[in-house]
């Protein structure tokens, strides 16, 4: 049996393997960037246009508030005071959790596949903004010369186009993961948050320049009172909250991990959770005042060119950048801001999954990355870069936020909270460095609030998918790529928690020497703080 000392001495050196943030503002750029993704960009507009206008702040910022941040602070918890990858960290809070960890890891895994898609289509649209190449008809260009969709069958037809796109975002994704946590991510994140701030506020400056930017503003920001009494619109503001903050399935717990044992979580949660939803705003002002343009150019209201998603991006914003003064501009920095977006959040799903295979079988920094992100990038090119992946991508897209990070995000919760009732614990790690201090308001929400606002979410969502197939896309493609997978993602992660762990993993409650009170053991070094370099 190890002693205690030996437990500590291989405590440090994991965490010097592991790799950590140099900072905390390094952790807090790199958090913002998970957080900031397409779904900011191109979902947040058009679901508060569509979900009462300016009264939908009301709902959004009590969403943010009541189980947002709440659950933030959560995921924090468990990854700063467990110290490991979600599974690692879900096996020390109690063993029999750990295939919750492994759920969120294999609901990773898929996203990163079809996501890279998404950024690769951005990067080629950054480039086709410059000479309009979409031509008079962005739509017909967007699904017939680009991405050549057919019927809505699977098939095996590549389309080149996709093909190479696709093949340097996982080129410069994997470069970036075989870095390392800081000379890679944080790295990566120290420069393009920046950047994608300035782009976008540069964006919103041209936007709201255009005639008719006004109506857009309008269209977007007049409150309509009447919404505020509708469950489905509170239910969009839960569900946009736990959206785009990335929590519930691994992000933040991996990220938390990384940071020093002595940082304010609850701090750095509550500059990440408003600097979120400050770039959403932003968002709805450069997207609203660009759609504003659109439709006085097209002599229409405003609801008839208001969308989200990628018709928005790909055939609403094309348009706009078609018609608009200094279009080719506005183009490479609209869809410039997705690519940044999308490769920092890209980054931090994959690195869910490569976290949890080195933390499982001792693994190299670089052997990880290349055994999680070949098989993915392989498969990403084989679904996405074929005439049938746009459909694909949009069923998987649906059914893994849906049934996937909703429902994970709610088990993991009320397992942590009823089942193993952990948060009391977790919340007094908080409060050892972190201001403001909480206590029964932050478990009250998290244990009621946050929990209750995800089944309404999912209650709401299964019945709108149970009551017509989604897109109206045929049976057969539903079931194989949306609802079997969802029961296939808990499955698999289950399994996978019954495989062995390296030897010598600390596995009994927190690692030694993860009490923030206490100092570092005298083995720590400065690589306990920095990157981990190990590149075996």
């Amino acid at each position: 049996m190890s002693t205690t000392a030996d437990d500590a001495t291989g405590q440090a050196h994991g965490e010097r393997r592991r790799g950590a943030f140099s900072s905390r503002r390094v952790f807090i750029l790199a958090a913002i960037g998970s957080a900031v993704g397409l779904g900011n960009i191109w979902r947040f507009p058009y679901v508060a246009y569509e979900n009462g206008g300016g009264a939908f702040l009301v709902p959004y910022l009590v969403a943010l508030l009541t189980a947002g941040l709440p659950f933030l602070l959560l995921d924090y918890a468990i990854g700063h005071r467990h110290r490991g990858s979600a599974p690692l960290s879900f096996a020390r809070l109690r063993r029999g959790t750990e295939g919750l960890g492994w759920w969120q890891v294999a609901i990773c895994f898929v996203i990163a596949v079809y996501y890279a898609a998404v950024v690769a289509w951005a990067l080629r649209y950054t480039f086709f903004s410059l000479d309009k190449a979409w031509g008079s008809d962005p739509e017909a260009f967007f699904f017939g010369d680009f991405l050549q969709a057919g019927d809505v069958r699977i098939t095996t037809d590549v389309v080149p186009g996709v093909l190479l796109p696709l093949a340097l975002v996982w080129l410069g994704v994997l470069a970036i993961m075989a870095l390392g946590v800081q000379r890679g991510i944080g790295a990566v994140s120290l420069v393009f948050i920046p950047v994608l701030v300035l782009a976008f506020i540069a964006l919103v400056v041209q936007a709201l320049m255009l005639p008719g930017s006004g109506a857009g503003l309008d269209a977007l920001f007049t409150p309509d009172w009447s919404a505020l009494t509708s469950a489905s619109v509170w239910a969009a503001a839960f569900g946009q909250i736990f959206f785009s903050l990335s929590i519930g399935f691994g992000i933040m717990i991996t990220y938390a991990s990384y940071v020093g044992r002595r940082e304010d979580m609850i701090g750095s949660g509550l500059v990440v959770g408003f600097s979120n939803s400050g770039f959403e705003l932003l968002a709805g002002i450069g997207v609203f005042a660009a759609l504003g343009f659109m439709a006085q150019a097209g002599g229409v209201g405003v609801d008839e060119v208001a969308g989200g998603g990628i018709g928005l991006a790909f055939i609403a914003f094309p348009t706009i950048i078609s018609e608009a003064p200094a279009g080719a501009l506005l183009g490479v920095l609209f869809f410039g801001s997705l690519v940044i977006a999308g490769i920092t959040s890209l980054v931090s799903v994959i690195e869910v999954v490569i976290s949890a295979v080195r933390d499982k079988f001792d693994t190299s920094r670089l052997t990880a990355t290349l055994a999680v992100g070949i098989p993915a990038a392989l498969l990403s090119l084989v679904l996405f870069s074929t005439t049938s992946g746009i459909y694909v991508l949009d069923v998987v897209d649906h059914f893994v936020n849906q049934y996937g990070i909703l429902v994970v995000a709610l088990v993991s919760m009320l397992v942590v909270v009823w089942a193993i009732r952990a948060l009391s614990g977790l919340g007094d790690h908080l409060n050892v460095h972190g201001r403001p201090r909480v206590g029964a308001t932050w478990r009250v929400l998290t244990s009621v609030v946050a929990p209750l606002g995800l089944a309404v979410v999912l209650v709401l969502s299964l019945r709108d998918d149970l009551g017509a197939p989604y897109g109206d896309y045929p049976s057969w493609l539903l079931v194989t790529f949306g609802w079997i997978m969802v029961v296939a993602l808990p499955v698999l992660g289950f399994l996978l928690g019954r495989l062995p762990w390296r030897p010598g993993t600390h596995l009994d409650g927190p690692p030694p020497g993860s009490d923030p009170t206490a100092p570092l053991h005298p083995t720590a070094t400065p690589a306990d703080v920095h990157d981990e370099g190990d590149h075996r």
